[in-house]
């Protein structure tokens, strides 16, 4: 074989091996079929946030999820792949258990007509597989009610008593209300 037809071969299969490489580092192959989504807490839309969550969100075919889908008396990450995360911008008052500023881990334990909820030191953790109850920074009981059915696992923040404002979960017909006391809550408009 002839030196330039040789070096010729060499450039055709570097140029084939680089494109194959180059095109598969650009694949979205397997990514994750779960949504996530932030909510935040603010006094007006354009104010710093008081509170923000980052939580997957899981979809449901049934109205019937908890007690189903995600088992009573078990520890759930509250949402989809990564431990639901929320960070407190201020020192706050979860139930009434007061927690400093910082970032935590939120995992629940649903139950037919109460839900423990708890906030953790633990972060950056898969689910609740990791879950050590020697982290719990807070933990609380709430009451269960029922309202119409979502689809798709959800948190929301509403305003409730004068202080307080809840941080509401929903999944199928199941509603979990979290209070909260921020100090800074007093001025908080439109939720």
């Amino acid at each position: 074989m002839k030196k330039s037809t040789y070096i010729k071969l060499v450039i055709v299969i570097y140029t084939i091996v680089l494109y194959t490489l180059n095109t598969s580092a650009q694949s979205f192959k397997n990514l994750d079929q779960v949504s996530h989504d932030i909510s935040y807490l603010r006094e007006t839309m354009v104010t710093p946030p008081l509170v923000k969550v980052i939580y997957g969100r899981p979809k449901a075919k049934t109205a019937k999820v908890f007690g189903n889908k995600v088992p009573f008396g078990e520890v759930w990450r509250t949402g989809a792949n990564e431990a639901t995360e929320v960070k407190l911008y201020q020192d706050t008052k979860f139930g009434k258990t007061f927690v400093k500023a910082g970032t935590y881990t939120l995992v629940t334990i649903p139950g037919e007509k109460e839900w423990e909820i708890i906030l953790s030191s633990n972060l950056d953790v898969w689910g609740a597989f990791q879950y050590d109850p020697k982290a719990d920074v807070a933990r609380i009981k709430v009451p269960v009610s029922q309202a119409e059915n979502l689809e798709t696992f959800s948190i929301v923040f509403k305003k409730a008593a004068q202080k307080q404002t809840l941080m509401v979960l929903g999944w199928g017909s199941t509603r979990v209300k979290i209070p909260l006391e921020i100090k800074k809550q007093e001025h908080l408009a439109g939720l």
